[in-house]
């Protein structure tokens, strides 16, 4: 009974990306690219997953959808593989992280003003030659009514 504790239950890929939400195209990519080490192969040559790849695939999933890039992903996990170290450069890598999305939210915001100025310039209703919004993002010489 104790060995059977000690086992750790396998399963296939497709089990794990059930699991984790993520798809198997992904995990393939996440092990190509070194993110999830390469598992262990049945006897059938089939990938065989862990409790360890489902853990490291939920932190790879976690910094994915926070918006961290792969090369970002790899060093924390480097970081986190490495017992002792400092969170300096995790923190480095977070502070500049959270730069970059405010820089994209302002950028967003920007946009969301310019796009409702736009917006209201034109209520409908009239030929597309003629729509403000067509005229506020095209060249105005490319529509010439003579030829209409």
């Amino acid at each position: 009974m104790v060995a059977t504790a000690r086992l750790e239950r396998v399963m296939p890929i497709g089990a794990l990306a059930e699991r984790t939400g993520v798809k198997v195209e992904t995990i393939r990519y996440y092990e190509q690219v070194g993110l999830l080490p390469p598992p262990e192969r049945s006897e059938g040559n089939q990938r065989r997953y862990g409790r360890r790849h489902a853990e490291r695939l939920a932190f790879i999933k976690h910094a994915r959808d926070l918006g961290f890039a792969v090369d970002n992903i790899r060093t924390l996990l480097r970081l986190s593989d490495t017992p002792g170290m400092a969170c300096d450069e995790a923190h480095a890598i977070s502070a500049g992280h959270l730069e970059e999305v405010r820089d994209k939210i302002a950028r967003l915001r920007s946009l969301e003003k310019e796009l409702e100025r736009i917006a209201t310039t034109c209520s409908g209703g009239v030929a597309a030659c003629d729509c403000a919004i067509i005229e506020a993002l095209a060249d105005h010489g490319q529509c010439d009514h003579a030829r209409h």
